[in-house]
């Protein structure tokens, strides 16, 4: 059995408005047996989409390689643009040493609400994938549960949206769910009918597009 250990502490930071949540990163992140165009920080594998879509948002010239300066880059963007990272999973076991989230057991999950009391300023969370088994909000909701808190829906389009109260503060905090920036949701892309929709429109049309497109006014605090 593989013990699957988060391999970064949370990205946080007093002025922290939103906060990235997912689950755990690929099993060489723990062990530090990284491919040479990975990036040693959060979401920082090769295979990986979201520093991409941020890159391509943002315009922010990235380098894609194992060294300091590559993760220097991803800090400070998450500073300039107040954007904190926390997955909720700590730790995990696995029978097959993979990535996926199906596969993880003995999940330990880490206290979210307790980092919303601490990080004040924190009014959105941004789950990297849905609420299927083992995602970022099916955790999130099981986490909520032992505090008698649940999520209300606020727009069930994807990405879907949610609020809840923080109990003991008059706090209400919004999730977004968004397809997750990994290939495996690619599939779940191809069969909505916007993605659908927007490929008829322009063959040229990707998945990623369509991600880019997703997470845009979210990121960028234009939607409504």
């Amino acid at each position: 059995m593989f013990f699957h250990k988060h391999p970064y502490e949370p990205f946080l930071f007093p002025e922290a408005e939103k906060l990235i949540v997912g689950t755990l990163p690929p099993p060489r992140f723990t062990t530090g047996d990284l491919k040479p165009d990975d990036v040693d920080f959060c979401y920082g594998s090769r295979n990986g989409m979201l520093w991409p879509i941020l890159d391509r948002i943002f315009n922010l010239g990235l380098k894609y390689e194992t060294t300091h300066g590559a993760t220097s880059q991803r800090k400070q963007f998450l500073l300039d643009h107040r954007i904190a990272v926390c997955d909720i999973v700590d730790s995990a076991e696995r029978e097959k040493v993979d990535a996926s989230d199906l596969g993880m057991q003995n999940v330990k999950l880490r206290n979210i609400l307790g980092y919303l009391y601490e990080y004040e300023n924190i009014s959105t969370l941004l789950f990297m994938g849905g609420n299927s088994k083992n995602g970022p909000e099916y955790f999130f909701r099981k986490h909520i549960k032992t505090h008698n808190v649940q999520l209300e829906i606020v727009s069930s389009v994807v990405p879907r949206i949610h609020q809840f109260k923080l109990p003991r503060k008059n706090r209400i905090v919004k999730t977004v769910s968004f397809t997750a920036p990994s290939g495996a949701a690619n599939r779940a892309v191809g069969s909505l009918q916007k993605y659908k929709d927007k490929k008829q429109e322009n063959p040229l049309y990707t998945t990623f597009d369509f991600r880019v497109d997703q997470y845009r006014p979210f990121l960028l605090d234009t939607f409504r």
